[in-house]
């Protein structure tokens, strides 16, 4: 690992443990059999971030990369059943750790929100989908910004222009943007009064806006040909090329697409580090004064 990454690891790993020991119903229920795993939960996390980071899609590959230049931060590494194993049922962990560190970062308290959903593809061929665990969740859908049908599932981000996670829900490729929105807002209990969401002509509803609006988040979307000019349009043009530009960060250098999961659990566990990689960089960025935005992942990607 490179100076930066190490650093970040490092740092990510003590907090992660001071987390779990703070609120240990963060890590995943395991029987009592007298003895604690020999890979803490705080280092299965770090090494799944570190692995997102220098953009492994393939775990038999990171575990072999583990094994030859990680040992001396990690004295146990498992091979890559168990490593697969164990991630998969910290899934729930991964997202608990991310929405704490979030809330540690300078742009949480930001009074703007970016809402966008994006393809994650989790097949191709039909006999990959007729054996996947995800059929029945994954479906086909059409991404209109890049003209293409797909078979999987979508993302669901609401980030602040800093491009910091502060919600996010995995649905069905046909699931309504503006309900997974409304829920994904509700379930994390982030709403506050003063709060703007942006988001494109795919959130335009009545009964959305309403619901926003009662929780004092005002919405600010495009105006269809049929409506008279909206407020806040001057906002729109800048703010909409930050949140595909955060979507571009997800699929180019955490590669999204390229999770490679076929179970639900696996699916949610990778989708949820990529994530958890980003809030981690924003995290260590903000956190130690980094010049420079603060999603920029290039000191920690080699």
């Amino acid at each position: 690992m490179g100076p930066d990454l190490d650093t970040l690891a490092t740092a990510l790993y003590v907090r992660i443990d001071d987390l779990l020991a703070d609120e240990p119903w963060l890590a995943p229920r395991r029987p009592e059999v007298g003895f604690a795993p020999m890979l803490s939960d705080a280092e299965l996390v770090t090494l799944a971030v570190i692995s997102a980071l220098l953009g492994f899609d393939n775990e038999s590959q990171f575990v072999r990369y583990a094994h030859a230049h990680l040992r001396p931060w990690f004295p146990y590494l498992p091979e890559r059943a168990g490593f697969n194993k164990r991630l998969r049922a910290a899934a729930a962990m991964i997202a608990g750790v991310m929405g704490r560190l979030a809330r540690e970062c300078d742009s949480w308290h930001d009074d703007i929100w970016l809402a966008d959903s994006t393809p994650v593809e989790c097949g191709r061929s039909r006999a990959t989908q007729q054996r996947s665990g995800l059929a029945g969740w994954a479906q086909y859908g059409y991404c209109a910004s890049h003209s293409r049908w797909f078979w999987g599932l979508r993302l669901h981000l609401v980030a602040t222009p800093a491009g910091l996670p502060v919600a996010f829900a995995l649905a069905d490729a046909k699931a309504d943007e503006r309900d997974v929105c409304a829920d994904m807002i509700a379930a994390a209990g982030i709403a506050r009064a003063g709060q703007t969401l942006i988001a494109d002509k795919g959130y335009r509803s009545t009964d959305f806006e309403t619901g926003l609006n009662s929780t004092g988040i005002t919405l600010i979307r495009p105006a269809t040909r049929s409506e008279t000019p909206r407020p806040g349009a001057a906002l729109l043009r800048p703010l909409r090329q930050i949140i595909e530009s955060i979507n571009w960060t997800l699929k180019g250098q955490l590669t999204l697409e390229r999770h490679n999961a076929r179970t639900r659990p696996g699916v949610a566990a990778r989708v949820g580090t990529r994530l958890l990689a980003l809030t981690a960089a924003i995290w260590h960025n903000q956190t130690t004064h980094r010049p420079g935005p603060p999603r920029t992942l290039t000191p920690y990607d080699h």
